[in-house]
């Protein structure tokens, strides 16, 4: 009885959920914070070279470990996290909400997803942090090292399309799931970008702590827009 009274009253006040979003978004930035700290003293370097290595093949380090489809499936999931794929699936989704008349919170997601670019440009620009030498790189790139873009950018676009899909429908397990394949997405992409050699461990787990946070700061600014009739809640918009 009272696990069903606190329940409901979790569900129906909007300042609990609030405060979870705080208390993680403070978690997301304690991570990235701590990461930094721990690659700006060297004190990352022996780990990230440890778990780097234990990715190669003894012998060999320009060959990942497992069978050639491996590597290639390495490949497909870091192009999960490309701007390319990205911007094109978070196009189809403004496109669904501009077919469903929801153009506030189309607007929004633009902003939302476009915003973190210019976040990640500007860590990696200060972090100047150089990408590994350590092993021979199975993806090309273009800019320094820290934090992971792929990881930040998947984390902000994935979280926040699942969180937006999820307003839109009612089913509480049709929302879990949504949740569940962003976070697994957003993790491939991670891994892959290690596995292939082009970003340090750490790199990536800033990357994930970064757009994760990115995420929830954005959610809860839609929650507090939402209030205030700016976006609209999962019914409609006017």
């Amino acid at each position: 009885m009272y696990f069903t009274s606190a329940r409901r009253w979790l569900r129906h006040n909007l300042e609990a959920g609030s405060v979870l979003i705080l208390l993680a978004l403070i978690a997301a930035i304690w991570i990235f914070f701590g990461v930094a700290d721990e690659v700006i003293e060297g004190d990352a370097t022996a780990i990230d070279e440890a778990i780097l290595l234990a990715m190669r093949s003894p012998g060999d380090l320009s060959n990942p470990i497992g069978p050639p489809w491996l590597e290639e499936m390495g490949r497909d999931f870091s192009a999960l996290g490309g701007t390319a794929v990205l911007g094109l699936l978070t196009l189809v989704v403004a496109g669904y909400l501009v077919f469903q008349n929801y153009i506030r919170t189309m607007v929004f997601l633009l902003v939302s997803v476009t915003g973190v670019l210019i976040v990640s440009s500007f860590a990696k620009h200060f972090f100047e942090r150089p990408r590994p030498e350590l092993v021979p790189h199975d993806s090309i790139v273009f800019t320094a090292s820290f934090p992971s873009g792929h990881s930040m950018m998947s984390a902000v676009t994935y979280l926040t399309l699942a969180a937006i899909i999820a307003r839109l429908e009612p089913r509480r397990r049709v929302k879990l799931y949504l949740l569940s394949v962003a976070v697994l997405l957003t993790f491939g992409v991670g891994i892959s970008r290690v596995y292939l050699g082009v970003h340090w461990p750490s790199d990536v787990i800033a990357g994930w702590a970064a757009g994760a946070g990115w995420a929830l700061l954005c959610l809860g600014i839609a929650r507090w827009l939402e209030r205030r009739g700016r976006i609209a809640p999962a019914e409609g918009e006017d």
